[in-house]
């Protein structure tokens, strides 16, 4: 008698254990998918800024028409992105766009005073802030994730759960990991 409860102890204790890991498992993945909404929120906030920049930006820079175009669809590429690798890449693309812009913009003093671009430039380099920070955690959030997914004994349960693991928003190019110049002096 005393075996049978030993044994059905045991097996409590054992169930109790896989709940929590394969609770563990699930948060971790809300949190990826969490991080990941904060980053689509602070991207969507750029992407709503970059016209308001561009219009202000048009009529001073009348002959860097191919400069204003490069932007332009480099955000519409970074819009359309699908997928954290995709999406990687074409904001990579979308920075150098923007640090274009910008080199541009130092040969027009006149744009450089603006009113409506210094806020804009303020926006956008607090948003590059709010995006960088919004990076790190869902990477830090995904670091978790993995981890958990590698390690013994979430291993088992990750895969019989078809846990996956999930790729890091990285920077792949040298240039695109210096910040947007926002400041003009």
């Amino acid at each position: 008698m005393v075996g049978l409860f030993v044994f059905i102890g045991a097996v409590l204790l054992l169930l109790l254990i896989v709940a929590g890991m394969y609770n563990g498992l699930v948060r971790a993945r809300q949190e990826v998918n969490n991080a990941w909404s904060q980053i689509d929120v602070q991207l969507r906030r750029r992407y709503d800024l970059i016209p308001n920049l561009v219009e202000t930006v048009k009529g001073y820079m009348k002959h860097e028409q191919e400069t204003l175009e490069k932007v332009i669809l480099a955000r519409q590429h970074a819009i359309d992105a699908t997928g954290v690798r995709q999406q990687a890449e074409a904001e990579n693309v979308l920075t150098r766009a923007l640090s274009g812009l910008f080199a541009v913009a130092e040969a027009y003093p006149d744009l450089k005073a603006n009113q409506n671009m210094l806020a804009l430039q303020e926006e956008l380099a607090s948003t590059e802030n709010k995006i960088a920070f919004a990076r790190q955690f869902y990477n830090d959030s995904v670091l978790n994730l993995n981890t958990k997914i590698e390690q013994f004994p979430t291993n088992i349960l990750a895969s019989m759960f078809n846990f996956k693991k999930r790729d890091m928003f990285e920077i792949d190019e040298p240039a695109a990991r210096e910040p947007v110049k926002v400041q003009f002096t």
